[in-house]
């Protein structure tokens, strides 16, 4: 059994490989004339400006409104499962605790972003993914590789940026979604959005409602309910001048093994951008974010709370960019309860400045960028990044780079109180943790023709200070270093869009040589999908192999899964879908002796774009 894995793990790396050589020798003879910028996306979130794939010079993977419906996923994290240099934990299915760890790194250490508004637990110090329905957004940008100098703490692996959808011009257009399936699953969404006279606008909600299925072999089915309402609006003056406001609140339960927890997850901000002349243009964004987690069975409230001020001002200089701005934010975590009492410290605040140059000399090009943190619980933090790209001729560029980042300790780690846990086991925040930082070199080369490109990065990341238990309580004591490469392709022609990874992860402990947990070391992850008419089909194999469970220290198995979908457009404006999820009705975990559902099938009807 053991050989026949390797042997399949080996044909699919030699596959993925040789992608890149069968792409290039059809577009090298098809498309002399001119390369396009098909599966070439622009991305806002890898420079803070708009830049295609191959310009942004980062490892970027953008996730478009089409895929996110043709896949109609149950969880955001399913579709970021297998992504290039992405993998996600989960114990059990439907809003269980899910992390994603980007390019070997932790959840604290990976950025979650929702229309430039970050959104994380101030107490646990991650994003909990597994609360976000993805019915909600249009679009999902991941940039892999630090970016600490442009978003501050936290963005150490990476960041992902969830996209809401913005009203096109013309008329009202309403759009219906009714759904069920497996585990008495039901799904409902509705929205409105549209465009006039420099209004832009879209309102939307959704419910979902699951009796669930065990997370533990032999128990009960653990259901969960999540009731989201959105609402966006822009309005464009004449002058150019922009106001907007965005609102999007998401509030459930999600049953555990110790009862359930109830939760609501927050963004909202108001933005106004200014062209103040020709060339310069200033944006002041206000937002607020909150993750609020409550466990009756545990006596414990979480309730923490992010309030930001980010005054962004872009200048034009030619064929270059400067961009330059400051930020300031407030943490706060007032009204939470630890079941042994509140924190000590309840707040804290961060204000930093930061600029960045995005400079063209072709076929060369340079973006450097250097931010300062002040932050009142540990003090300063300096970090800044440098990327080199040069173009080799019409269709591959060459890119180069070296950044920095740091992870801010979270309030448990700082300000947790005494606890006894019993069986003589105490648990106490440490205030005086120094920040982790990182150091991470990578060089990538990128093949872009017209309906197909290839990219293919090797990097290397040294953590230190590394935050881990000591005892009854936390201290920097550690650090880390994980290499890895990452080769991902595409192509939509002739009706067929394909999309392959391959991801090979080696994260160890600098010190003992062991791995860190909870991360698999080789995933691979192709998405085919075939156009029909009226009518698609489509399907998505994931495998990955074995990784460390974090608590156990025992091994984890690796699995391999694969999701079906169909649609049928049936009547102008109609559609219905098909998906079946885990088809093959696998049994896998990816935290030990926590289980994930098995083969879910979902039927839903559609009515509008």
């Amino acid at each position: 059994m053991k050989s026949r894995h390797h042997a399949v793990q080996g044909l699919a790396a030699v596959g993925l490989a040789a992608l890149p050589l069968a792409v290039h020798a059809q577009a090298t003879s098809d498309d002399q004339a001119s390369p396009t910028v098909e599966l070439n996306p622009m991305v806002v979130t890898a420079a803070l400006s708009p830049r295609t794939a191959d310009q942004s010079l980062s490892s970027v993977t953008v996730i478009d409104e089409a895929t996110l419906r043709r896949q109609d996923p149950a969880s955001i994290t399913d579709v970021l499962r297998g992504q290039p240099g992405v993998d996600v934990s989960t114990s059990g299915s439907f809003g269980k605790v899910s992390n994603v760890y980007i390019r070997g790194t932790s959840n604290k250490q990976s950025l979650l972003m929702i229309d430039g508004i970050r959104l994380r637990s101030a107490t646990a110090g991650g994003a909990a993914w597994q609360f976000l329905d993805p019915r909600m957004f249009a679009r999902a940008e991941i940039v892999r590789g630090p970016r600490g100098s442009l978003y501050g703490a936290d963005a150490v692996g990476g960041v992902v940026q969830l996209f809401t959808p913005e009203g096109e011009e013309g008329e009202p257009m309403p759009s219906i979604s009714v759904g069920g399936g497996s585990f008495e699953t039901q799904r409902y969404s509705a929205s409105l959005s549209g465009a006039e006279d420099g209004t832009r606008y879209h309102f939307a909600a959704s419910r979902f409602d699951t009796e669930g299925a065990p997370v533990r072999r032999g128990g009960d089915d653990k259901g969960y309910d999540n009731t989201t309402g959105l609402v966006r609006l822009s309005h464009t003056l004449q002058g150019g001048a922009e106001v907007g406001m965005l609102a999007l609140r998401g509030k459930g339960e999600t049953e555990i093994e110790a009862g359930s927890t109830d939760y609501i997850q927050q963004v909202a901000g108001i933005y106004g951008e200014v062209p103040v002349t020709e060339n310069w243009r200033s944006r002041l964004t206000l937002s607020d974010a909150r993750d609020e987690q409550e466990t009756a069975a545990y006596s414990d409230a979480y309730l923490t709370k992010t309030q930001t001020a980010r005054w962004k001002n872009t200048f034009d200089i030619g064929a270059h960019e400067l961009i330059v701005g400051a930020e300031h934010t407030e943490d706060s975590v007032g009204g939470s309860n630890t079941g042994s009492g509140a924190y000590d410290v309840e707040s804290r605040y961060n204000s930093a400045v930061f600029a960045q140059g995005l400079l063209d000399f072709s076929p060369f090009s340079l973006q450097a960028s250097l931010r300062h943190d002040s932050n009142e619980a540990f003090g300063d933090e300096v970090t800044g990044s440098v990327a080199l790209g040069y173009e080799l001729n019409t269709y591959h560029t060459l890119r180069a780079s070296y950044g920095t980042a740091f992870r801010a300790p979270s309030f448990n780690e700082l300000y947790f109180p005494y606890t006894d846990y019993g069986y003589g086991y105490t648990f106490e925040g440490n205030p005086d943790l120094k920040p982790e930082s990182s150091y991470t070199a990578e060089i990538g080369i990128r093949g872009q023709y017209s309906d197909h490109f290839w990219d293919f990065v090797v990097y290397q990341t040294d953590v230190d200070d590394l935050i881990v238990s000591a005892g009854n309580s936390v201290d920097n004591i550690d650090s880390a270093k994980i290499k890895g490469a990452e080769l991902s392709a595409g192509t939509d022609l002739a009706g067929w869009t394909l999309q392959a990874a391959l991801t090979y992860t080696d994260a160890q402990d600098s010190d003992s040589g062991e791995r860190l947990s909870n991360r698999a070391k080789r995933s691979f992850r192709v998405d085919i999908d075939r156009s029909i008419s009226d009518f698609d089909v489509g399907a998505s194999w994931l495998a990955q192999s074995d990784r460390i469970d974090g608590f156990s220290q025992e091994r984890v198995a690796g699995y391999g899964i694969v999701n079906l979908r169909a649609g049928w457009e049936f009547a102008p404006m109609w559609s219905a879908r098909l998906t079946v999820d885990n088809a093959l009705d696998k049994e896998y975990e990816t935290v030990k002796d926590f289980i994930n559902a098995g083969r879910a099938a979902f039927v839903s009807v559609h009515f509008g774009q």
